[in-house]
């Protein structure tokens, strides 16, 4: 009969003192090497060093260490084959049946600021991943994760011994991280020629975006970010569903650039924040000092879209904040709001009760470090095409009220129509471009997404926000003078035959379709590109918007430029190169 040993060789050495001592207690007997060997007889274990074993000791600086026949013979050899069992007696093979072994820091050292080949070098492991992938190999116990030490002595306590099925798990953890180890340095050596994903299945998703696309999970990259998906907890409701999660990955990146870019353009911390999103895009969007008061800009924004939708606030939900939120701006056949999802710091018990719907329809989601000034998402950014991946750095850039690359035209900007524009600069750029935003008073009126051209956008920002009920009535009878002075205006330019009952007719067409619409009285839209055509322009200003931002780098931009300081509008610009926003493509 074989004894079992369990070979232990790691980095995080926390814990591991009591870990192998209740292996002794479990009948294995112990063996190590370098620091963890003399951490466990410094704690009085009974240990054998590795080098006993093989008959070498450690050389070259420690690089050679458990690369041995007699260490791999006893990783590998099926004790059920026969002539692995007289190899094991020839040789004097141990037979070990666990190995607990983490690597050195790679990706510490990678991440380290002035890393060289050098020192990169010195911190990856070799005996380690290798180790473990004959541990894996061999179907024994082996554990790369601390995590995992309690878990396997419950399982040996339990059972008396790791069933299959359990080594199994433990084999797939192994070589994942031996791979996402061996990936790390690719990249690093690779100077951009390679890439690697790694990640692990952390939500089972029945399905996907439809129905058909079954099953779909959820992955974690292991990332330390105290906002990644991972680290929301669902506290009510029915389990986040595939759309619910890619609408919590965009009201995520929403957020954290209204919340950055108002700290970094005023007061150094972020206002209370409220996002309302469906499908994707921002449908309603606010900030201030008072939580109702936040929601109630926000859920009125575009009530209509935002029924089923999810929101999202940096501050806890109380019962009176809660209340708000489902009752306002509801018109005509709604009477309440209803949400498909809540993500917010925490909720007071009565918030649950007045957001909960029936069967669990409305989740409730609580991460606490959505307080404050929510960090910007830095990674690498990754989208699966056929046959291979795209890759790009995040999208973190931040309008700068101070730039000195800002061109301004017309009437200077107040102080709150430059909030507006950070406000609606930082909603626009988290949407799908095309994308015109309208913003007035802290609080987003109208979102045109996702549309093929300027006009397309402007038009359907100024639709939604007169829709929502943000438009003001028009004068007609002085909507029709002036409509009556640009005909005959045009008339005159292009010589043509004066027919004054024409003139009167189309005027009052226009002015009536005006008043129908309504005006967007001292309201601010921003733009995520240039204005390839004054046309959109026109639209907007037409609909009363007072300040536009927009990127620089259309061929027409001369003629726009004078256009909005002929109309007395405040036009923000800066080069395309620098602020066009394009997202979601």
């Amino acid at each position: 009969m074989f004894e079992q040993w369990a070979l232990i060789s790691v980095s995080n050495k926390d814990g591991i003192v009591p870990f192998a001592k209740k292996l002794i207690e479990l009948g294995y007997k112990l063996l190590s090497s370098g620091g963890t060997a003399k951490t466990l007889k410094a704690a009085g274990l009974e240990v054998m060093d590795v080098a006993e074993l093989t008959g070498f000791p450690p050389m070259l600086g420690h690089r050679v260490v458990t690369l041995h026949p007699k260490v791999y013979g006893g990783l590998l050899a099926r004790l059920v084959n026969p002539a692995d069992r007289a190899d094991a007696v020839k040789f004097g093979l141990p037979y070990i049946d666990l190995v607990c072994c983490d690597f050195y820091p790679l990706q510490a050292a990678i991440a380290k600021p002035g890393a060289t080949i050098e020192s990169v070098v010195e911190e990856t492991d070799i005996g380690g991943p290798n180790m473990v992938r004959a541990a894996a190999k061999g179907n024994r116990i082996v554990i790369c994760r601390v995590q995992d030490r309690q878990f396997v002595l419950d399982t040996i306590a339990k059972h008396g011994h790791v069933p299959n099925d359990i080594r199994q798990q433990l084999r797939a953890r192994a070589e994942y991280g031996v791979a996402e180890y061996a990936g790390a340095s690719a990249v690093f050596h690779g100077n951009g020629q390679f890439a690697s994903i790694f990640g692990e299945r952390v939500v089972q998703i029945p399905k996907g975006e439809n129905g058909h696309q079954s099953p779909a999970a959820l992955f974690s990259t292991g990332t330390n970010d105290p906002l990644a998906l991972d680290k929301f907890q669902v506290v009510e409701g029915q389990a986040l569903s595939y759309n619910n999660i890619t609408d919590l990955e965009r009201l995520l990146q929403t957020l954290t650039h209204i919340g950055v870019s108002w700290s970094f353009n005023f007061s150094g911390k972020a206002p209370l924040i409220a996002v309302g999103v469906k499908h994707g895009n921002p449908c309603g969007a606010a900030v201030g000092d008072f939580p109702p008061t936040v929601l109630d800009k926000m859920a009125r924004g575009d009530s209509r879209a935002m029924f089923g939708g999810s929101v999202m606030t940096n501050f806890v939900l109380t019962e009176e904040a809660a209340d708000m939120l489902v009752n306002a701006g509801m018109r005509g056949p709604l009477t309440t709001q209803k949400f498909d999802s809540v993500i917010a710091p925490g909720f007071a018990p009565g918030a649950r009760e007045l957001l909960a719907r029936k069967g669990g329809k409305c989740r409730m989601v609580v991460n606490p470090d959505l307080t404050g000034v929510p960090m910007l998402d830095s990674a690498v950014r990754f989208r699966y095409v056929r046959g291979g991946f795209l890759m790009e750095p995040n999208y973190t850039k931040l309008l700068y009220k101070g730039d000195n690359e800002i061109q301004i035209f017309g009437p200077a900007p107040t102080k709150s129509a430059l909030m507006d524009i950070i406000l609606g600069k930082a909603v626009c750029d988290t949407s799908n471009s095309n994308t015109i935003t309208i913003v007035r008073n802290g609080m987003l009126l109208g979102n045109g997404v996702g549309q093929q051209d300027r006009v397309g956008a402007a038009e359907l920002a100024i639709k939604r926000a007169i829709d929502a009920g943000h438009g003001k009535p028009v004068d007609i009878f002085s909507f029709s003078a002036g409509a009556v002075r640009k005909l005959m205006a045009r008339v005159r330019r292009l010589k043509m035959k004066y027919n004054p009952i024409e003139i009167a007719k189309a005027a009052v067409e226009s002015a009536i379709s005006a008043g129908q619409k309504g005006r967007l009285e001292c309201a601010v839209a921003v733009s995520d590109s240039f204005f390839p055509f004054p046309d959109a322009v026109e639209v907007l200003i037409n609909a009363g918007i007072r300040v536009i931002f927009s990127t620089s780098g259309s061929i027409k931009d001369g003629i726009i430029q004078k256009l909005c300081e002929d109309r007395g509008v405040t036009l923000v610009q800066l080069p395309d190169a620098k602020a066009r926003g394009f997202f979601g493509h």
